[in-house]
């Protein structure tokens, strides 16, 4: 420090907290929301405090500081706990019987006009006429006449028991020969499951969408809600999370099959909720996927909230997120080969 100027004292003084406030953020996945709610609204900064850190290091590099040492010691505990958030691998073997699954958020379809285009609804559609999944998991599915996934064999869906049009939806190639819900309480969300058979295998399929955080990603929206009630109100979600997260694992630890778990969890990789969820099975992106792998089109840092989980047993051959704004979520699919 006696080699800094007043300036640069300043800088590694921030550099601290940012430091401080990663590594804090290493043991949120083993603290349950219920016990500290406030605590746990740091994973979802998880990915902003390694980009800044990042910067940090760099700025010391340049400056052939040793201060360079301390973000580079956080991050490098972060890589050995989580891996690298940008990944590099993406590549795809040549596998005629591998099952691709696509998990897409469709936000209603546009039902409100978030995105000022008319034709979002039709376009949606058509993207995942022309992708062809195997399998398509939906979130915020809604009923209208402008949806036709009719080139879809079969398909289970779930909707609100008062309006009977919002709900959740799985639409297959292959057959379903039995299908469900697992209803969590006071709430829209809920998981669904398909058990699909391919050749001589039976897989069952969950669709999970976890308690929404209810956050406008907007600038001004987020200059002006009181930083105090967004937090509280963050942690609350996570604390039904939570709740939800246990109803979830008790129906799949019951399975007679091996599973895939496909959906919105309205959390990072960085979460209690997430590593509770994801147990010994693999992460499909972490597998195969390449960049950041955000889900959620957040302007600020990149988030992906949005899973796909396979069982260990079986080969993750492929990854992709697919760049196209029909939601405010973005669609992944994976193919899987058993």
């Amino acid at each position: 420090m006696k080699n800094l100027n007043f300036l640069e004292k300043v800088v590694f003084f921030i550099n601290s907290i940012a430091a401080f406030l990663l590594l804090l953020s290493y043991v949120l996945p083993n603290i349950p929301p219920k016990t500290f709610a406030i605590l746990s609204v740091l994973s979802l900064g998880v990915p902003f405090l390694i980009l800044l850190n990042v910067l940090f290091f760099v700025y010391w590099l340049l400056k052939i500081k040793k201060q360079l040492l301390l973000s580079l010691v956080v991050i490098a505990v972060g890589y050995f706990l989580f891996g690298s958030l940008y990944k590099f691998s993406n590549w795809e073997e040549n596998d005629a019987d591998s099952l691709s699954i696509m998990n897409y958020n469709v936000r209603l379809f546009n039902l409100y006009d978030w995105i000022e285009d008319d034709a979002i609804d039709k376009k949606l559609v058509d993207f995942v006429k022309n992708e062809n999944p195997d399998v398509l998991c939906i979130q915020e599915y809604h009923e209208q006449e402008s949806i036709d996934f009719s080139f879809y064999k079969y398909k289970y869906k779930k909707l609100d028991d008062k309006t009977k049009k919002i709900g959740q939806a799985i639409f297959s190639q292959y057959p379903i020969v039995n299908s469900g819900s697992v209803q969590f309480p006071k709430t829209a969300n809920n998981a669904i499951f398909a058990d699909i058979v391919k050749g001589k295998d039976t897989v069952r399929v969950y669709n999970l969408h976890l308690q929404s955080l209810r956050i406008d990603p907007r600038v001004q929206s987020l200059t002006t809600q009181n930083s105090e009630e967004l937090i509280h109100g963050i942690g609350e979600a996570f604390k039904l999370q939570q709740n939800q997260t246990e109803l979830f694992l008790k129906h799949k630890n019951q399975s007679p099959h091996k599973s895939i778990i496909s959906g919105d969890f309205n959390n990072s990789a960085f979460s209690y909720v997430y590593k509770a969820i994801r147990g010994d099975m693999k992460d499909a992106f972490k597998q195969q996927g390449n960049g950041f792998g955000r889900t959620y089109n957040f302007k600020f840092f990149p988030l992906r909230i949005d899973f796909i989980l396979v069982d260990k047993s079986w080969n993750v051959n492929s990854f992709k997120t697919y760049d196209v704004q029909y939601s405010d979520h973005f669609p992944i699919l994976t193919k899987i080969s058993f």
